[in-house]
């Protein structure tokens, strides 16, 4: 009973109850991909049950979500010659969810995704403190975010699943009682669209955002510097030593944050560019180029010309979060006992822009009694 004793110590959590079995940690075959076994995430965490739930396709797209922090821990696409890939990152149980340093694998985040200056903010002429958990600064929604809530989870059929949190007023220093929505659809056209509403009782800010952890060579893969990426952004936001916002717009054109055309990623990894020290390589908010049609709209492109598969990023958001790896090291065990090695996964994560709260020049993220939090990004699949 050690196992579960210490989830209750690292996570704070109020009740973790029954550690999985381990013969339940086994993963269930997919031709050359896995899926982990439902088994391995059937427990109760904060006296809630925790569950792992699928979703597939026609297509043989097939997604496995547990209501833990609303993660995606599997995605199997098939690349290029068919073969199924597994392409996020995470673990192939619950427990190694709860016992890793790596909180975000896959993972809902809210209230605020990204980060807040000194974890403060003034609403309504009052100050609020959040919990400072990526010092000096506060980040995505703090330790006891929403990664790290059980949400209640409703399959609707096999290729939609909704889930619902409340959060309340004052928790982990934000104002109001939330209530939260995401619904994830795996379509017949190979995407995952995302849907996440939300309302409140009291004037509060909102960010939400998913956490996946991509390598379209597959999860465990060595690197994804090889693979071509391409951001519809003329500019990005520029951050400190501490990775918050300076409050200005940069061109992109002519330094390493330039993806306006496909290229490596790694292409220019070696930059002595301020921002890419600032970052320890790419770890920035791109201001995309929204135009005047409303609805979903390109953000990024993502192709790994090894296994030939395609994403596509779609989005209603303002920005999309370019991080690149850079704080895997290769300590980190995921599936099929895979070492997450640097820079083997890229994360691009649709939001407005972090610290727009203490930021007026940036579009707001404060919501209000009476009105809805309503925003949609789409990751779609193919193949070249």
């Amino acid at each position: 009973m050690k196992y579960c004793f210490d989830a209750l110590a690292i996570f704070g959590f109020a009740g973790l109850v029954g550690c999985a079995n381990p013969e339940a940690s086994k993963t269930e075959k997919t031709d050359s991909a896995t899926v982990p076994n439902k088994g391995s995430y059937a427990q109760k965490v904060d006296e809630k049950q925790v569950e792992l739930y699928e979703l597939s396709n026609k297509n043989g797209l097939k997604i496995s979500i547990t209501n833990f922090g609303g993660r995606i821990v599997s995605f199997i696409v098939p690349d290029k010659a068919g073969k199924p890939t597994d392409i996020v990152l995470g673990y192939d149980s619950l427990n190694h969810f709860l016992h890793n340093k790596e909180a975000y694998f896959g993972a809902l985040i809210g209230r605020y995704g990204n980060r807040i200056a000194k974890g403060s903010f003034q609403l309504e002429g009052k100050t609020y403190q959040l919990p400072i958990n990526n010092a000096p600064n506060s980040l995505h929604g703090g330790p006891k975010g929403f990664h790290n809530q059980v949400w209640d989870a409703k399959l609707i059929d096999a290729q939609h699943l909704e889930l619902q949190y409340m959060s309340k007023d004052g928790e982990e220093g934000y104002p109001g009682n939330l209530s939260a929505k995401v619904v994830y659809t795996l379509t017949d056209e190979n995407a995952l669209q995302i849907d996440y509403t939300a309302t409140t009782d009291k004037a509060t800010v909102v960010n939400l955002t998913n956490h996946a952890y991509f390598n379209l060579n597959g999860a465990g893969a060595a690197t994804i510097n090889d693979h071509l990426l391409q951001i519809n952004a003329d500019h990005f936001t520029p951050v400190d030593s501490t990775l918050i916002p300076i409050g200005v717009l940069a061109a992109v054109k002519g330094t390493a944050f330039d993806f306006t055309k496909a290229h490596a990623i790694g292409d220019s990894l070696g930059s002595k560019d301020i921002q890419m020290i600032n970052g320890k390589g790419y770890d920035h908010n791109f201001a995309l180029n929204r135009t005047a049609v409303p609805g979903l709209q390109t953000a990024a492109t993502v192709y790994a010309p090894s296994t030939g598969i395609h994403m596509e990023v779609l989005t209603l958001e303002p920005g999309i979060q370019f991080y690149g790896g850079n704080f895997l090291d290769g300590t980190l065990v995921g599936k099929q006992a895979k070492p997450y090695a640097f820079r083997s996964a890229f994360c691009l994560e649709t939001q407005h822009f972090p610290d727009a709260p203490n930021q007026k020049s940036f579009a707001s993220t404060i919501l209000l009694p009476g009105k809805t939090y309503s925003t949609q990004t789409v990751y779609k699949f193919s193949t070249k």
